[in-house]
């Protein structure tokens, strides 16, 4: 009986931490569903005017906003790409308010062949979502000071190079002339959630353990007989 009793105890200790790590992460999943919804709320909301200078935009992250005012022709191509169409670019356009304000404006994506056409000055109205990406870590290369490409959105940098307001506004609507741009509104999907597919895979080497354990004992069965 000596013999069972390692074996067994390895068994229903592995099982539970297994089994208590697939909870947790169903724990997670309902945390993130409620989280993906606020979002998704707060983005579709009632459009708002900018909030006044100097306001931290960064807790008003996803707000929807409108803004008019016109383009300076200074702007900001951000490597990307697009399923179905292939690489591009983000415009993050330097953008003047009707107040007189200058903040960064992500008009969307523009094609490759694009790239060279000329974008001057024009009128806007734009309804979007005002934003902080996060897409900078320690391995994001630098800007290239070539082709003045850059490699993702980086709201304090971007701001310090074009002059503007550290507020990014990502469009949703453009009304005017968007000169080939496309908008790419602020969506959930970007967001990951991958706690159910965590916790499958708990729960299934937790199957997998108990199984290994069963043969064990088994095995250590068969030698005793």
């Amino acid at each position: 009986m000596k013999r069972y009793i390692f074996p067994l105890l390895l068994g229903i200790v592995g099982c539970a931490i297994l089994i208590s790590l697939g909870v947790w992460q169903l724990q997670r999943l309902q945390w993130k569903e409620a989280m993906l919804a606020e979002i998704s709320a707060k983005i579709g909301g009632a459009p708002q005017e900018l909030p006044p200078e100097g306001t931290d935009t960064k807790p008003l992250k996803y707000q929807p906003v409108t803004v008019s005012g016109r383009t300076t022709g200074q702007e900001i191509l951000v490597l990307s790409g697009q399923k179905g169409i292939g690489a591009g670019y983000r415009v993050i356009d330097a953008f003047e308010t009707d107040a007189g304000r200058r903040i960064l404006l992500d008009r969307g994506f523009l094609r490759e062949a694009d790239k060279g056409v000329s974008r001057p000055a024009v009128d806007l109205t734009i309804t979007g979502n005002l934003h902080w990406p996060e897409e900078t870590d320690s391995y994001t290369p630098k800007p290239d000071e070539k082709t003045g490409l850059w490699f993702a959105r980086d709201v304090p940098a971007m701001a310090a190079r074009l002059g503007t307001e550290p507020v990014m506004v990502v469009a949703a609507r453009v009304e005017g002339d968007t000169q080939g741009i496309a908008p790419q509104p602020i969506t959930i999907t970007g967001i990951p959630n991958d706690h159910k597919q965590y916790a499958i895979t708990w729960f299934l080497l937790a199957i997998v353990w108990a199984g290994m354990t069963i043969f064990l004992l088994w095995r250590i069965r068969r030698q005793s007989a």
